[in-house]
């Protein structure tokens, strides 16, 4: 049995320093999540901190512990999903950049300000795959679908996502 399979078991049954544990393991895994869908270091940390309480709540719903990491990444991107709805936000190029800094590169924020305009599930899949290096399987087990749909949805996400960064080149050069 795997050390973290153990700690999933001992927060499950109540040990608080396990739980914690747990945390500090995923807390990249949770932190790219949130910065990807937020762009914004405040809010992806103000997004750990909720999400790490929605867990300690609901731990002990967890029936099977080898899904802990999965378990954890779905409340993130349930959560994100549930703020960004809150704000409608918008994100208009001048934002981006006082949020991002000068060190960003712009074909990054370009990438990142086209992942926004993405429908909820393939922001979601391409932030899987792409930003948390997660595996098909992995992903299919956080979206609770066959590995098949997940290759799907990526090759249809990632024509979307080409698609917007194309009408966005193609709008800087009219």
């Amino acid at each position: 049995m795997s050390e973290d399979h153990q700690l999933v078991k001992d927060a499950i049954k109540g040990d608080d320093a396990a739980f914690l544990k747990l945390i500090h393991l995923y807390k990249i895994d949770l932190y790219k999540t949130a910065l990807s869908f937020f762009r914004n270091e405040e809010e992806a940390l103000e997004a750990i901190q909720e999400v790490t309480y929605r867990a300690f709540k609901g731990i002990r719903s967890i029936k099977e512990p080898s899904y802990f990491k999965t378990w954890l990444i779905r409340i993130m991107i349930n959560y994100c999903n549930d703020q960004l709805k809150k704000k409608k936000r918008t994100v208009l190029g001048d934002e981006i950049i006082s949020q991002q800094g000068i060190s960003e590169n712009h074909t990054e924020m370009e990438l990142k300000d086209a992942m926004l305009g993405l429908d909820d599930r393939s922001r979601e899949i391409l932030t899987l795959k792409y930003f948390n290096d997660m595996k098909i399987s992995e992903i299919a087990a956080t979206m609770q679908c066959p590995e098949g749909t997940i290759k799907t949805w990526i090759y249809k996400a990632l024509k979307s996502l080409r698609e917007k960064l194309e009408e966005r080149s193609g709008n800087l050069h009219v």
